[in-house]
């Protein structure tokens, strides 16, 4: 079957990025598959490209996926990137398609989800409500308040460790710019993004944060943005008080939310015993895959 690969545009590209796209449609102009790469451009991240593609299941086998892998890899390279980086579920055909086309498997992940109509809430109430001297939580909606959005910024650090295993994924610089733009980026998408964070109480400085996205209509499933805690106030427990915090509020302000999502590298042995305590379930594995260009 004769394809053909078009290259397209995409016509917004974000303050940390850009993407580029190919359609993949046989010889009677049918769509039958497509790739994206991202190639990332803040500082700290300039190797990397991320690709996602996708075929049509009866188009498997006859060279699409192939012919779209080229011509992503010809335009990362292209860009003087080091990394493409690419995810898929385990055990599914894109599983074996990377793992047969040279990408390595760098990273395994679990994802999780939280149903809030059977989960533990008096336990997590109760886990919300404990104490932790030295340190108080407080909460927003949108973008970080004035008075805190310097030291927000500078807790963002608090993911620079977390456990990636191979994967070359760089260093993400986080600024009081990127912190608003991200928090702007979610409510032009209709989305409400909700806050939980810890404060040391001698400055009132942030040392942890918790975010969470929920639909903008409040149903569905919300999406865990990311839960960090900086390495020097590690240890008191404050990612599992923040994320129970979270939870409990969540399901306070969206009583039609049906779930949480998360997801974690299964090498973060801290953050997964955090998701077991508080009640969430594996759904699906991924992997992590590289090529090295």
């Amino acid at each position: 079957m004769p394809l053909r690969i078009t290259p397209l545009t995409d016509p917004e590209p974000t303050p940390s990025s850009r993407r580029l796209a190919w359609l993949a449609s046989d010889d009677g102009g049918v769509p039958v598959g497509s790739a994206f790469v991202r190639l990332f451009t803040k500082e700290g991240q300039e190797h990397l490209a991320e690709l996602e593609g996708a075929v049509h299941p009866a188009e498997r086998r006859r060279g699409a996926g192939t012919r779209l892998l080229d011509a992503a890899v010809d335009a990362a390279r292209a860009d003087r990137r080091r990394s493409l980086i690419a995810q898929a579920e385990a055990e599914s055909p894109g599983d074996l398609f990377l793992a047969a086309r040279g990408f390595r498997r760098v990273l395994a992940l679990t994802y999780a989800r939280l149903p809030l109509a059977d989960a533990p809430l008096d336990r997590i109430t109760a886990l919300a409500q404990q104490p932790h001297p030295g340190y108080a939580l407080v909460h927003w909606d949108g973008t970080v308040p004035g008075e805190l959005v310097q030291t927000f910024a500078d807790s963002r650090r608090a993911m620079d460790d977390m456990p990636m295993e191979g994967t070359d994924y760089g260093t993400v610089a986080w600024d009081v710019e990127r912190v608003v733009t991200a928090a702007e980026t979610i409510a032009k998408r209709g989305e409400l993004l909700h806050t939980v964070a810890a404060v040391d109480t001698s400055d009132g400085s942030v040392v942890g944060f918790s975010e969470l996205v929920v639909p903008g209509d409040g149903r569905g499933d919300g999406q865990h943005y990311g839960t960090g805690v900086l390495p020097e106030h590690r240890g008191h427990g404050l990612g599992r008080w923040m994320k129970a915090e979270s939870i409990r509020r969540a399901r306070a302000r969206h009583p039609e939310l049906g779930g949480l999502l998360t997801d974690t590298a299964d090498s973060n042995a801290a953050m997964n015993a955090v998701n077991d305590a508080l009640g969430y379930l594996p759904t699906h594995r991924a992997v992590e895959y590289q090529l090295d260009l």
